[in-house]
């Protein structure tokens, strides 16, 4: 290793004999570049051989530059002030960086910590500034919390106020992107993030890293401890070690934000902030606490959520100008509505034991404005009434669950006057022209979560905004007065009901096409104003190209079945394809072209095995990567990841594209996405492909925690395709053996006592 002095303009030379491996050229002949070194007395040029450590490398500059301290209280960083690891040295070495020998990660911690006890006022908001830049790197964090650093950070969050609050609660979420030293957080602790980000008056600085801190507890819960990649599908996680910082999750963060009235109204009303950065956040904490909530405050959660009319505020999120930053959290809240929305749907009405139940189920015969009357054997006469089979309100409700008593109930709100005028029309006329108004309800529920595909509780598959299914309740409304006015105006009776759905079906289809470009006008405009015998032809030249098999209820389940499967296959394989690697051009962001431009135009990036790391290596030329991530020395945290962006980067101007279809270099390409954490973007890519691209922009999608949609139209169409083949398959076996498939399957009566014995299945052959 060399090593050159230059003091104001001279040069002094001391050298040292030449390195392993050649101090003057690399393993493979060329020269080693030059590198410059800041030191408190000027600046050296040295040569570093790429083979040494950093420690050695300090070792050496000491030994050479004559310190008396030893090397070990001393580090390189570069101009940006990053710290030279063993990982980063051979880029820092062919990039020429300049460097400078400055004090060791356990020196800065050491001073740091000193500083934060001591208070002095005139530098203790520059020590947090500086301490939320350093404790994102492991050697200072480690050496931060031995020295008791996370309660130094917590008594400083709890008397601070304004920028220095916001510095400090930086550096705390910086120290949770780590997966250990802060387990000890209480609820003391939590509460107080808790009141800082419920105040109107804090800060937009203090709120961000605020919500980010408990968007991070949120999904520190037992069952997103690392291990198998589908463990955290577990209901019933072991319990986490000693020290394990997965110990909190959803519980335990609601618990103190239930005691702060006013933090989710302040939350969501956040989401209309045009702070891009604030809105993110907020819109990222929703979304964990959606992903992550537990059955024991579930329905007290989404109840809130309602109430707040959180599904209005993120509908108005898509249309503002901030939406291309916001896209994926969006169809993120799109994913975890489709969970919810299943949820219901599943879960049984039982109005004798759930309160709520029984209290919507009074305020719709209440508004009904009935009677309730008895027949001639005693029974009482009610819920028939209004169009129900029986008055077994659990059956009833047996295929749309809570969500077709909640899409009733607010049918009935949306204009209570309208909906006893119906009801009492109907009892008016012969029972067998009566148009039963709650079956109706129902059976729209089931049709309109046939067309958004409510049909599992994973990840919702569709790559564009839906603000109509997230108008779910108004669309019901539209539908069942839809519903209501075929019935009518065919003049229907009870033996057509099946007819009636089939126009509904139709008109729905119709009616919700494009919802992602179409105004909300023109689709109430068709289920208004579109007539009778329109929508009768239209259904009748579907009916010709339309099997009548596939809308039985058996062959709907196993659609549903086949869908979840799947949807789990392609999940795999998206995944599998960046554990395989491939090869991008590095792009430049269209909104700010020259703020980082490439010096290398190819990268190649693969994910490693423990799903947590992207490894990649920038290149002039494509080469043969091997297997493995010994040609990547370079990496990308995955958790540091809150944003997928696509179609906003473009071409360099100035390289040329060897398999890509040119284009302006100010155009984005569609083919193009960038990964976003919260201080910016850290890597701007275009695929080779759409199906590079695909795979690659859906399976980052799925690593991340709270992942819930997929960002293509290809990968949502694979999907479809898959479920349609797989249900056609299962039907030929079917119709090959002229199997009859019922409409539906009636239980039988219970046993009358319990002297019964579920007998082994015999196959004799």
């Amino acid at each position: 290793m060399s090593t050159y002095r230059g003091t104001n303009g001279s040069s002094t030379a001391v050298q040292r004999p030449p390195a392993t491996n050649g101090a003057s050229g690399t393993k493979s002949g060329g020269l080693i570049p030059t590198n410059s070194v800041a030191t408190k007395d000027g600046v050296v040029k040295t040569r570093i051989d790429p083979t040494l450590s950093v420690s050695d490398v300090i070792k050496q500059l000491c030994v050479n530059l004559q310190m008396k301290e030893p090397s070990t209280n001393f580090a390189l960083r570069d101009e940006a002030d990053e710290l030279v690891t063993n990982d980063n040295l051979r880029k820092m070495i062919k990039s020429k960086a300049k460097l400078k020998l400055v004090n060791s990660p356990a020196i800065e911690a050491a001073e740091i910590a000193e500083k934060l006890i001591q208070r002095d006022a005139p530098t203790f908001r520059l020590t947090l500034f500086s301490l939320q830049k350093f404790i994102r790197e492991e050697q200072f964090a480690n050496e931060f919390l031995k020295r008791d650093g996370v309660r130094m950070l917590i008594d400083v969050i709890t008397v601070s106020h304004g920028n220095t609050l916001a510095y400090a609660l930086t550096a705390m979420q910086n120290l949770m992107d780590l997966e250990y030293g802060w387990s000890g957080l209480d609820s003391a602790f939590i509460f107080k993030v808790v009141q800082i980000l419920a105040s109107p008056q804090s800060l937009i600085n203090v709120c961000r890293p605020a919500t980010a801190i408990l968007k991070r507890l949120v999904e520190a819960d037992p069952a997103s401890a690392p291990g198998p990649l589908m463990a955290s599908s577990s209901r019933n996680p072991p319990p986490p070690p000693p020290g394990s910082v997965y110990r909190y999750g959803f519980d335990v963060v609601f618990e103190q934000m239930r005691k702060e009235q006013g933090l989710l109204e302040t939350v969501v009303n956040r989401l209309g902030t045009a702070d891009t950065a604030l809105a993110l956040n907020s819109v990222m904490l929703i979304n964990s606490l959606l992903a992550h909530a537990t059955d024991t405050w579930w329905e007290t959660f989404i109840a809130k959520l309602e109430r707040l009319n959180t599904r209005k505020a993120v509908i108005r999120l898509m249309s503002s100008h901030t939406v291309e930053d916001l896209t994926s959290c969006v169809l993120d809240f799109q994913g975890n509505m489709a969970r919810v929305t299943y949820r219901k749907k599943t879960t049984l009405v039982e109005p004798e034991v759930e309160e709520a139940h029984s209290a919507a189920l009074d305020y719709i015969w209440t508004n009904s404005g009935l009677q309730e009357e008895r027949a001639g054997d005693g029974e009482a006469i009610k819920w028939r009434k209004l169009g129900f089979d029986s008055e077994n309100l659990s059956h009833e409700f047996g295929e749309v669950g809570v969500l077709g008593l909640d899409c009733l109930r607010h049918f009935v709100q949306s204009d209570p006057d309208f909906f006893s005028k119906v009801a009492r029309e109907q009892t008016s006329r012969p029972p067998e022209r009566r148009c039963p108004l709650a079956k109706a309800s129902n059976e729209v529920v089931e049709l309109l979560s046939e067309y958004w595909a409510v049909l599992a509780p994973g990840y919702a598959t569709s790559p564009v905004f839906q603000p109509f299914f997230l108008n779910f309740y108004k669309v019901h409304a539209l539908a069942t007065n839809f519903f209501l006015r075929m019935w009518n105006e065919s003049g229907a009776a009870l033996d057509d009901f099946t007819r009636v759905v089939a126009l509904v079906r139709s008109q729905v289809k119709v009616a919700l096409r494009q919802e992602n470009v179409r105004p909300w006008h023109e689709m109430e405009q068709d289920f208004v104003d579109c007539e009778y015998r329109a929508v009768r032809d239209r259904q009748m030249k579907e009916l010709e190209e339309e099997d009548d098999l596939l809308s039985k209820v058996p062959v709907r389940n196993l659609r549903t079945k086949l869908y979840k499967e799947s949807k789990e296959f392609v999940r795999q394989q998206r995944i599998h394809c960046l554990l395989q690697g491939a090869w991008f051009m590095n792009a430049v962001p269209v909104a700010t072209p020259t703020a980082r431009r490439p010096t290398r135009p190819w990268r190649f990036m693969r994910l490693d095995n423990g799903l947590k790391y992207l490894h990649y290596v920038d290149s002039q030329v494509k080469f043969p990567v091997r297997n493995g991530l010994e040609d990547l020395p370079e990496r990308i945290d995955l958790s540091l990841i809150a944003e997928i962006a696509t179609g906003n980067c473009a071409q360099p101007s100035n390289t040329t594209r060897d398999d890509l279809s040119p284009h302006s270099p100010l155009a984005a390409s569609p083919l193009s996405f960038s990964l976003l954490t919260q201080e910016g973007s850290i890597a701007d890519q275009i695929a080779p492909d759409m199906s590079r691209w695909a795979d690659w922009t859906d399976g980052l999608n799925m690593l991340r925690r709270d992942s819930g949609h997929v960002a293509s139209q290809e990968t949502a169409d694979f999907i479809q395709a898959l479920t349609e083949i797989g249900l056609k398959i299962k039907l030929l076996d079917l119709s090959g053996d002229k199997v009859e498939i019922p409409s539906g399957l009636i239980a039988g009566p219970p046993p009358t006592n319990s002297d019964f014995f579920f007998s082994d299945l015999y196959d004799p052959q």
